[in-house]
C-alpha cells in the first residue's frame, strides 16, 4: 500500500521559479532561511549561505537595509549556490536596488511598503526582470486600517493584507508572486493559512515568525508548519529560530524528510555556481559526482567548487570538496587543503577521499596528507588565476555602479 507524506492531495497551485528553483505545482516543497550576518560582509556571509546549503536550505534570504547591503548583494549573488532573496524593509527603493543587484526573488511586508505608487513601481521592474515577490503579510505589522477593522490580528486580516496586495501587482499586471501570513500564535497562523488557501492559487511559504530559541522554537514551529502541510498546504516553509540559521535549515529538512515530502539523501553535494572564474563546467562535475557516488551509504556533506579562489572558504563547514584551478583540482577537508589531482581525476579522487573519511574520520584522512604541500600549490593556482581574472571576475563593478545610481536619484525609476 502506498502511503503518502499528507493526508489528503496537495493543494493545486501556480509554479514560479525562484532562480532555478520551481515553487508551487507539485514542485519538491522547499526548505528557507535567513542569513544573519550583516549583508555588506561579503565573505561572512557567503560562508553562511554555503553551510545553510550544506544543512538542506534550498533558497536564502538577506536583508537588504542600506546601500552598502546592496552593494554587498551584487558580489554575493554570482557566488552563491542557492537562490538569493532579498529582504526588503522600509525603503522601496533597496528594493529597486537588490534588483540591480541581481537578486532572484524579493520579499515585501505590506505593512511596512504602503503607498501604492511604491508597491506597484517594485511590481513593474520585477514584471520586466521576471522576478518573484514574496507578500510577507505578518499578524504584529499590518497595515492600521486592518486591525481597527477586524479588531486586531486576526486570520481575516491577514489574508485581506495578502489580497489587496495582489490587487496592486494586477494594476500593473504582475503575478509571480508568493504568500506568506506568518504569526507568533501557531492557531492564529494555522486558522490564516487555511483561509488564504481557499481564495488563491499563488504558492504559500509557511513559517510561524518569532518562534523563538529551541527547544520550544522548534516544536512551535514544528506545530503549525506540519500540521498545514499535512492537510497539503504549503510550497515552501521557513523555521524562525532564535539560534544558528543553521539550525533552521536543518529543521525545516528533517520534517520534510519526516513527513515523506522530502527524499533521504546519502552523499549532501553542494555546487557553486558556474560564475566568472569557474575553471570547469560545475554542473557537469557535481552531476558526475553523484553519479559516481551513487548508493553509497556516504553520510558526509561535499562541495564542488568552481575555482580554488574562493572555493576552500566559501564551502569550509562541507565535510570535503573540491576547487578547480590551473587544470588542477584543490582537495579540501573542512576548509583545509590536503591534495592536488589533474582536472581529470577530480571525480575519483573525490570518491577515494570521501570513502577514507566515512571509514577513519576526519582527523585521519588530515593526518594523511602532506597539507603544506597542497596549500603551497592551492596558493600558487590562486595567484594564477587572480593575475588572470582580476578581483571582479563577475563584472560586479557594472551591478554596484547602478546601484548607486538608483539609490542617489540619478537613475530615471
Amino acid at each position: 500500500m502506498e502511503v503518502k507524506g499528507w493526508s489528503g492531495e496537495r493543494r493545486p497551485s501556480r509554479v514560479i521559479n525562484v532562480g532555478d528553483v520551481p515553487v508551487g505545482g507539485d514542485s519538491p516543497i522547499t526548505v528557507q532561511s535567513m542569513t544573519v550576518t550583516k549583508t555588506a560582509d561579503v565573505e561572512g556571509t557567503l560562508q553562511q549561505i554555503y553551510a545553510l546549503a550544506a544543512a538542506g536550505c534550498d533558497i536564502v534570504r538577506c536583508t537588504c537595509n542600506e546601500s552598502e547591503a546592496a552593494v554587498g548583494l551584487a558580489q554575493i549573488v554570482p557566488r552563491s549556490p542557492i537562490p538569493v532573496i532579498a529582504d526588503i524593509h522600509h525603503q522601496y527603493k533597496m528594493a529597486l536596488a537588490a534588483l540591480d543587484a541581481g537578486v532572484h526573488g524579493l520579499r515585501l511586508n505590506p505593512g511596512n511598503i504602503r503607498r501604492p505608487e511604491h508597491i506597484k513601481a517594485v511590481a513593474s521592474e520585477c514584471r520586466d526582470r521576471g522576478v518573484p515577490i514574496r507578500i510577507g503579510v505578518n499578524a504584529g505589522s499590518l497595515d492600521p486600517d486592518l486591525y481597527e477593522k477586524y479588531g486586531g490580528a486576526t486570520p481575516e486580516a491577514m489574508v485581506e493584507s495578502a489580497q489587496r496586495e495582489l490587487e496592486y501587482f494586477a494594476e500593473v499586471d504582475f503575478d509571480l508572486a508568493k504568500i506568506s501570513v506568518k504569526a507568533s500564535s501557531v492557531p492564529l497562523m494555522v486558522e490564516a493559512y487555511r483561509q488564504l488557501a481557499e481564495v488563491t492559487d499563488h504558492p504559500l511559504h509557511l513559517g510561524v515568525t518569532e518562534a523563538g530559541p529551541p527547544p520550544a522554537g522548534l516544536v512551535k514551529a514544528t506545530a503549525g508548519i506540519s500540521t498545514l502541510l499535512m492537510e497539503g498546504i504549503g510550497d515552501t516553509i521557513r523555521y524562525s529560530l532564535t539560534a544558528d540559521p543553521v539550525e533552521e535549515a536543518r529543521a525545516g529538512r528533517q520534517l520534510l524528510e519526516a513527513l515523506g515530502l522530502r527524499e533521504r539523501k546519502n552523499v549532501d553535494l553542494i555546487a557553486c555556481p558556474s560564475c566568472g572564474r569557474a575553471e570547469v563546467d560545475v554542473i557537469d562535475v557535481a552531476q558526475k559526482a553523484m553519479e559516481a557516488f551513487g548508493e553509497r551509504q556516504l553520510p558526509l556533506q561535499v562541495a564542488v567548487m568552481g575555482c580554488v579562489v574562493n572555493g576552500p572558504g566559501e564551502a569550509r563547514e562541507a565535510d570535503l570538496g573540491i576547487a578547480a584551478g590551473n587544470k588542477r583540482g584543490h582537495l579540501f577537508i573542512k576548509g583545509r587543503n590536503v591534495a592536488v589531482v589533474p582536472e581529470d581525476e577530480m571525480v575519483g579522487a573525490l570518491v577515494e577521499w570521501a570513502e577514507f573519511i566515512h571509514e577513519h574520520g576526519t582527523e585521519a584522512a588530515i593526518a594523511r596528507a602532506d597539507t603544506a604541500r597542497a596549500e603551497r600549490e592551492a596558493e600558487k593556482d590562486r595567484s594564477i588565476l587572480l593575475a588572470e581574472q582580476g578581483d571582479d571576475a563577475n563584472n560586479a563593478t557594472e551591478r554596484i555602479v547602478e546601484i548607486g545610481r538608483r539609490l542617489s536619484g540619478d537613475s530615471a525609476s
